[in-house]
């Protein structure tokens, strides 16, 4: 069993990455940990209401909410401002660029809370960092595979050591076709999907046994990687077993299980001579058909079916 990850966004790194002006750092500025992925616009917290306020999301004021405080009295704006940073709170961001009240930077200041500010619409900067966030604490396992991007779908390929994993991936890139990862993949759940990325210190290498590592953005060109990916099935590369029946029509429901996701599976069994990188296309190409419907095993077999019933019905078969 993987153990599942779920790492805390630091406050600095989400400043960083969304250009966030600093207007006062807060104490803890560069060792806040974000956990909860959404916000809050404190607008009941403006009139007194505390009893259900969750202080560790970051706390966002819009053109509303600084459009109240402006109508106040200063004693009374200074009195919602001394209640409101009396709370850990991660940090506060004013919207849209507005003036910052002499006194909000005052009290900040007196509690040591980061205050910060954003060019973006309320809107904007909530729904953004509502999607940072969702994705920087999504549960997160790895996994040991390869990460290829073909024809737009994400596939793990995945199989023991030695397989032949990452020389398919070779071939799958000289086909055209994107490396997202090899030898290991981080895998995040988001919303009821998969993604899957490559660890950042061996991001767009691949290892094969007797050449060594090679950096795919160098010998391939940056068309031939991929930073992250949806996943959109599975294949199990797995030694021929002689006398193992495997499917041959592709009627069987094969499924890959992973943090409470269902993605379709397919085994291939593998054995000199066997072009396994043509044979990753085709299954891809195949699934791509049956997410939109149309499963031509079952095609066959209905076609099959209707040819035996007329001829029985014309009495050519006895």
């Amino acid at each position: 069993m993987e153990k599942v990850r779920r790492t805390p966004a630091k406050l600095w790194k989400l400043v960083e990455d969304f250009s966030l002006e600093i207007v006062h750092r807060g104490d803890d500025f560069d060792t806040r940990e974000i956990a909860i992925s959404d916000v809050n616009r404190p607008a009941l917290q403006l009139v007194g209401f505390y009893d259900y306020f969750e202080p560790k999301r970051l706390q966002i004021l819009g053109r509303a909410e600084m459009t109240y405080l402006i109508a106040m009295p200063l004693e009374r704006r200074r009195k919602v401002f001394e209640d409101f940073f009396r709370c850990n709170i991660p940090a506060l961001i004013v919207a849209r660029n507005m003036e910052i009240f002499p006194e909000l930077l005052e009290i900040a200041q007196k509690h040591g809370r980061t205050l910060l500010r954003s060019t973006m619409s309320t809107v904007e900067i909530s729904s953004g960092i509502i999607d940072y966030l969702n994705r920087a604490l999504a549960p997160q396992v790895t996994r040991h595979g390869v990460l290829v991007n073909i024809y737009g779908q994400g596939v793990l390929i995945l199989g023991d050591s030695g397989i032949g994993k990452s020389e398919t991936a070779i071939d799958l890139l000289k086909r055209g076709h994107r490396l997202v990862a090899d030898d290991a993949v981080d895998i995040r759940k988001i919303s009821n999907s998969l993604y899957g990325s490559a660890p950042e210190a061996i991001r767009h290498y691949i290892e094969i046994r007797g050449i060594g590592v090679i950096d795919v953005k160098q010998l391939f060109g940056m068309g031939a990687i991929q930073y992250e990916t949806e996943i959109d099935m599975a294949i199990q590369l797995e030694q021929w077993v002689q006398g193992k029946v495997y499917d041959r029509l592709g009627l069987g429901e094969e499924r890959f299980e992973l943090l409470g996701v269902s993605l379709p599976l397919v085994t291939v069994p593998v054995r000199p001579g066997r072009n396994l990188a043509g044979i990753v296309e085709i299954a891809t190409m195949k699934n791509r058909e049956m997410k939109y419907g149309y499963n031509s095993a079952q095609d066959f077999v209905e076609q099959f079916d209707r040819r035996v019933d007329s001829l029985t019905h014309n009495g050519e078969l006895k």
